[in-house]
């Protein structure tokens, strides 16, 4: 329990930095606009390869990760078709499936696996799923919903290769099944960049918080109600069923599966949602409203 709030913490910290960096002005009017293109367009890409060029790409073939597959598309399913039936909106309804399904496995991931469930690996085919699968389609989607209908077909086609996240996230793949060894001089430089991602997001995600207003006050509190719900009950609730009656898991795989499904809302989707402009209350809000459940878990647990 300890080792959770510890993570909380260090998160929150960095988050009331950036609010205060926001309430001085010291990065001017644009400090926000800046760390979210440098996390979008260098940090994030430079992050995303090098963890998965060193990455064991078996682990996403794990029966674990079915479970975690399965609860990430049912909650997210229903995201979408409560907001094709609404008309919210191809760029919106797809940020809220993301705050109701993409979890944070990274800096949150990390310490709840060593401190709840003993094992950092546990969380590792999460991220993976998450880094190789949901995030190139995500933002494929976002950016044809936002390049306007006359798009030729040709460029439409090739749209997950101008993206820089999927990039990074597909080389750092190419380079982890080719097998190949990225040298120091190259990898170090990379691993210094990418180092950059988590702390100009959450910079970036305080920034935001300042003048905005307090969740659940604007026109968004259906949506993100519905997000909050899906992500911090129900995506928690179908792994756990899932888990039970479909793949037969038991005690620690149980917990395991369970726990990372229970997981808040991942900070990055704000970073899409303002690198996009779409959805960024919904996103902020979700994010922030996703968190104390697993603290209620993590004390439950603990």
């Amino acid at each position: 329990m300890q080792g959770v709030l510890s993570g909380f913490a260090v998160i929150a910290v960095v988050i009331g930095a950036g609010y205060l960096i926001g309430r001085r002005g010291y990065l001017g009017r644009q400090g926000h606009e800046v760390l979210t293109k440098l996390a979008f367009h260098v940090a994030s890409p430079a992050l995303l390869f090098t963890i998965l060029a060193e990455a064991d790409l078996s682990l996403v073939f794990s029966g674990r990760l079915l479970v975690t597959a399965l609860s990430t598309a049912a909650v997210a399913g229903v995201f979408v078709a409560v907001g094709a039936a609404h008309g919210w909106g191809v760029g919106r309804t797809t940020i809220g499936a993301l705050c109701s399904s993409y979890v944070n496995s990274g800096n949150l991931g990390i310490p709840i696996a060593v401190y709840v469930l003993g094992d950092a690996s546990l969380v590792a085919p999460v991220l993976l799923f998450q880094l190789v699968g949901v995030t190139p389609v995500a933002l494929t989607i976002l950016d044809l919903a936002t390049a306007g209908e006359k798009q030729p077909l040709g460029r439409r086609l090739l749209t997950p290769l101008r993206n820089p996240v999927a990039l990074g996230s597909l080389a750092g793949v190419v380079v982890s099944a080719s097998g190949i060894g990225i040298p120091g001089p190259v990898m170090d430089p990379l691993t210094l960049i990418g180092n950059m991602a988590v702390p100009a997001v959450l910079l970036a995600f305080g920034i935001s918080l300042r003048g905005s207003s307090l969740p659940l006050r604007g026109g968004e509190r259906g949506t993100v109600l519905l997000a909050v719900a899906l992500k911090s009950v129900g995506q928690p609730a179908v792994a756990w069923v899932l888990a039970v009656t479909v793949f037969g898991l038991r005690g620690a795989q149980l917990l395991d599966v369970v726990v990372t499904s229970a997981l808040p809302a991942a900070q990055n989707i704000f970073t899409y949602a303002s690198r996009y402009r779409v959805g960024e209350t919904l996103a902020r809000e979700a994010i922030l409203l996703s968190v104390p459940v697993l603290v209620v878990v993590a004390a439950l647990l603990g």
